[in-house]
């Protein structure tokens, strides 16, 4: 009996076993042969007789899978046998729009991005076209999308926060509490694709040849389809945006039954914008006030966060965590404490990834480095390490190309050095006047390393940069800047761009001076409270604002510097993008903005346009929910991230109201998406492509 009984159960597992193998070849089947059905719509309406071509995106020019042409009511079928880790998007292009009957519209080019698990139906409209167009912006040429694996793969999964490609409709992020109310995103989304819309649909005899003459970029030719218009735009966003705006007016008329122009797409702009961007702000996994950020090999944003979810935070008091964010925004860390441990208390303008992805921050809170591997699971002890306590407040770190970490004390004048990367191998190189290279600090804040493989250091406290050769410290040589540093990035060139956060005046080494002596009579906090204090009344362009400074290799001026525009009231970090033109942050009034500076490789740069020129509208970027400002780092597709860090002034300083006491840390980070060549992550020395 027994015997028989274990046969049965043999039997049995046999079977069901062939039915599970059988069932995941099935499965495997069915994913690899998809059928795509959909519809093309122009402002809601099908559009007959369009050609409808499947491509599969990669790192080549993209292969064509399938076309279909589109029925009377806008209907279309296409098969693929393809991989699932092929990323797949759709073109239609020409057709007669049912909404105004009048022959094909050759002008018509609309697209979705459906990615490598497309869903059975989907919907091909103006919406999804700038949705796929901003997220893609640094792949997109004509209709032809291609890229490195990792940035395509960040942009089509960025494409849910603007759109649902199954119903042509708002995606999720645009439309949550964070963006739909607090930032013109929505307006801006909408007013593109009514745009689009006129002259999909010719609401006007020259919709089609007006819109393409609003589009047409600095010293380039006219786009000659919708898709192409698109492109033009985001990827000169800056250029003349009133133009555009215009044309809304133009195209629609106000309803007869509201008040309300008839476009097919709400809500639209009521005033032109200063740029055709889409920023998108997320917030949570335990942020607030951000301070320095990087990317891990996945894409992945680590921050150190100034303060905790919950907590009356004031500059006085930091004792914040580290979060993490997916490339699309999403948090991955705990949603109100963020990654804990480790020694992590109060994130300040320090954090790096190593090439083994594990992450680096420094703290002011516990006056010690932090390290936690990719899963957030701390690698240092609770205390962090601190060398026995002798560490005072921290602040810059990097992680070399030769494996090495370095690290700065603000406070003492330190200079921490951990061979290779190892935890239990570093050692405090100098503090104060004890040796150069700490002689020539004065606050150090922030540090960078050149393919010379030399360090330089910015000083918040003294106008110079430092720099000295990683195999010898003891060599320190200081390089003439603006007053009171704070970011530092280095070109493929190997120049060094510095922010002045005070600019270059006497007034601003007035302000340097009186940020000393409270630095030494009243402490720190006390100096930080007048620095972010008279950083928010400064303005761009003028005596009382900020400037930024290139070095050469050599340390020597580059012409022209230090640059000041109106654009740079506060700057506080620089980073550089794979072109060499570099994204400035500013820490100043309530919602500051970012700036956009033509690099050293003028050749990246619009027509006429200089070395130092800012190339973003006179006021800088802004939307997005921006308020004050500390980080900025470019993600591998080329969306620009940047670090609110302060939302309330009044509820940083003193006593504030009680129903605002929680305001002072500033609130999400802001993604402004496609605005900048992509960079390699993480970035590990200067900056370089993918």
């Amino acid at each position: 009996m027994g015997r028989s009984l274990d046969l049965t159960t043999t039997v049995r597992k046999l079977v069901l076993g062939t039915l599970l193998v059988a069932s995941v070849l099935l499965a495997v089947l069915a994913s690899a042969v998809d059928s795509i059905q959909g519809r093309v719509l122009g402002g809601g309406a099908p559009i007959a007789s369009s050609t409808v071509t499947l491509w599969a995106e990669g790192a080549d020019a993209p292969k064509q899978l399938a076309q279909a042409q589109t029925g009377n009511d806008g209907r279309f079928e296409v098969r693929v046998s393809a991989s699932e880790d092929v990323i797949l998007y759709l073109v239609a292009t020409g057709g007669e729009p049912t909404a105004n009957r009048g022959g094909d519209n050759p002008a018509i080019a609309l697209m979705t991005v459906v990615g490598s698990r497309p869903p059975a139906s989907v919907v091909i409209n103006e919406m999804t076209t700038v949705a796929s167009v901003w997220t893609h912006a640094q792949f997109l040429e004509g209709t032809t999308i291609k890229g490195h694996a990792l940035g395509l793969r960040i942009a089509v999964g960025n494409l849910p926060n603007f759109v649902d490609v199954e119903t042509g409709g708002w995606g999720g992020a645009i439309q949550d509490p964070l963006n739909s109310g607090q930032t013109p995103t929505m307006a801006n989304f909408a007013t593109l694709a009514d745009l689009l819309s006129g002259c999909v649909n010719r609401v006007k005899a020259d919709a089609c040849s007006s819109l393409f003459a609003a589009a047409t970029p600095p010293g380039g030719e006219a786009p000659n389809d919708t898709l192409n218009a698109a492109e033009s735009i985001a990827l000169n966003p800056w250029y003349q945006p009133e133009r555009l705006f215009d044309l809304l007016r133009q195209f629609y008329q106000v309803s007869a039954s509201n008040h309300m122009l008839a476009v097919p797409y709400m809500p639209y702009l009521n005033w032109a914008p200063s740029a055709w961007t889409l920023p998108l702000k997320f917030t949570g996994g335990g942020y607030v006030a951000g301070g320095k950020c990087m990317f891990d090999s996945e894409g992945n944003l680590w921050v150190g966060d100034n303060f905790t979810v919950g907590w009356q935070g004031q500059d006085s008091l930091w004792q914040g965590h580290a979060t993490k964010f997916a490339p699309n925004g999403k948090p991955l860390s705990p949603i109100t404490t963020g990654f804990t441990g480790g020694g992590m208390e109060g994130g300040t303008f320090g954090a790096a990834v190593d090439a083994k992805d594990n992450v680096w921050l420094t703290s002011y809170g516990s006056k010690s480095i932090s390290v936690f591997d990719k899963n957030g699971t701390p690698l240092t002890p609770s205390e962090g390490i601190n060398f026995g306590g002798r560490l005072g407040l921290m602040q810059g770190v990097i992680a070399t190309p030769s494996g090495d970490v370095w690290v700065l004390g603000i406070e003492k004048r330190q200079l921490v050095y951990f061979p290779k990367g190892d935890i239990n191998s570093g050692r405090i190189v100098c503090e104060g006047d004890s040796a150069e290279p700490c002689k020539s600090f004065v606050a150090p804040f922030h540090l960078g390393i050149d393919q010379q493989d030399r360090i330089w250091v910015s000083n918040s406290g003294t106008p110079h940069v430092t720099r000295f050769p990683a195999s010898d410290p003891s060599k320190a040589e200081n390089f003439k800047t603006g007053i009171n540093n704070s970011g530092l990035g280095i070109d493929s060139q190997g120049n060094v761009w510095v922010t002045n956060r005070f600019g270059t005046s006497l007034l601003g080494m007035a302000h340097l001076v009186d940020m000393g002596l409270r630095l030494k009579t009243e402490g720190v906090a006390s100096a930080s409270d007048y620095l972010t204090m008279t950083m928010s009344k400064q303005q761009g362009g003028t005596m009382n604002g900020g400037s930024v400074t290139l070095l050469r290799p050599d340390g020597t001026q580059f012409p022209g510097s230090p640059f000041k525009s109106a654009g740079l009231p506060g700057p506080w970090a620089v980073v550089v993008d794979g072109n060499d033109n570099v994204c400035i942050s500013n820490f100043a009034m309530p919602s500051s903005p970012i700036v956009e500076l033509c690099g050293a490789r003028a050749e990246h740069c619009p027509p006429g346009a200089h070395t130092g020129d800012q190339i973003s509208p006179p006021g800088g970027y802004v939307g997005g929910g921006l308020q004050m400002m500390t980080d900025i780092a470019v993600d591998p597709a080329g969306n620009v991230w940047a670090m609110n860090n302060w939302q309330d002034i009044d509820s940083c300083i003193g006593t504030p109201k009680e129903a605002l006491s929680t305001r002072c840390g500033g609130q999400g980070v802001v993604i402004f998406y496609g605005m900048a060549k992509p960079v390699h992550a993480p970035q590990i020395g200067p900056a370089r492509q993918p």
